[in-house]
This record gives C-alpha cells, sequence and structure tokens, in this order.
C-alpha cells in the first residue's frame, strides 16, 4: 500500500506500482472505438503510461496536454493515457483540445488495470479511482521507471519520465 495526500489529506492506494527492471502487468483496457487493448497490442514499442483519476480535472488535463505535445516528437514511443473516465467522456475532451499524439485508454470495464498496478486508491474521496502515476516500458516491457505522485493534486515529473525513455 502507498500512502499519498489529496490537499495534505492522507489517502492510500491498495499496493505500490511495479518498480523498474519488473515485467509491466498485462492490461486490458477499452479504446475510443470500444476495441480492446493489451500490452501485447504495443510490443516493440516504448510506452509512456499517463494514469490519473479523471480527464475532467485541471492537473490530469494538464499532463495529457503536456504529454501531447512531448509525444510528437518521440520516435518509436506511444503515450498511453490511461483514467476510469467513459472513453466518450476522453474522446470528447482530446477533440475539444486538439489533442492527437497520445492514445485514450479508459480502465472503465473492469478496473483490472488498477489493480493490477497497484494503484487503485483504496479510500478517501477518490477511492475507486486511479491514483496519479507515470510508468515507462521499454520495447521489451520492462518498467524502467515508475513514479507514484506523492500528493495527487501535483503534476508527475515529466522530465524523468521522457529520460526513461
Amino acid at each position: 500500500m502507498a500512502t499519498i495526500t489529496l490537499k495534505g489529506n492522507e489517502i492510500q492506494t491498495i499496493g505500490t506500482l511495479p518498480k523498474a527492471g519488473e515485467k509491466a502487468p498485462d492490461f486490458t483496457l477499452t479504446a475510443g472505438d470500444l476495441s480492446s487493448k493489451t500490452l501485447s497490442d504495443y510490443a516493440g514499442k516504448k510506452l509512456i503510461l499517463n494514469i490519473f483519476p479523471s480527464v475532467d480535472t485541471g492537473t490530469c488535463a494538464t499532463s495529457v496536454r503536456n504529454f501531447n505535445k512531448e509525444a510528437a516528437a518521440l520516435e518509436n514511443t506511444k503515450v498511453l493515457c490511461i483514467s476510469k473516465d467513459l472513453p466518450f467522456a476522453q474522446g470528447r475532451f482530446c477533440g475539444a483540445e486538439g489533442i492527437d499524439n497520445v492514445e485514450m485508454l479508459s480502465d472503465f470495464a473492469t478496473g483490472n488495470f488498477g489493480d493490477n498496478y497497484a494503484l487503485t486508491i483504496s479510500n478517501g474521496p477518490l477511492a475507486h479511482l486511479h491514483s496519479r502515476c507515470v510508468v515507462v516500458v521499454d520495447e521489451k516491457g520492462i518498467v524502467t521507471y515508475a513514479e507514484q505522485v506523492g500528493e495527487i493534486v501535483d503534476e508527475p515529473n515529466y522530465e524523468k519520465a521522457l529520460k526513461a525513455l
């Protein structure tokens, strides 16, 4: 279990993120067209998993915008923005913001991604949503960087995530 804060108030997640050097847990997430996407769909590519509670909050939206800007220049790399938001809400946000360099994926159907990566918030007002994290995975499916943002309203460390590629 990881202890994080929401505006200074302690809350917990169900576990701890995978560590650098470990195999990334598999996942099945829902894309905007309602198809399923798994980790194996991205085999041979580097991945930045930008994970957050909801695209409808300021910090979450900012992280999507920042990674969208950076993703345009990355070779053999996909940025996956993952939340429990419905795919329709994710699509609406991207359309309104002109976001087209990242892939939005939803964990709404089962929540298994949050469980497999041990980042689901277990208590407090955001219980059952994802905590704010960034996980970088190499072409072989190995985690090279993982950040659990300590204060959920803070942005992740973009520079460290990008350096881990």
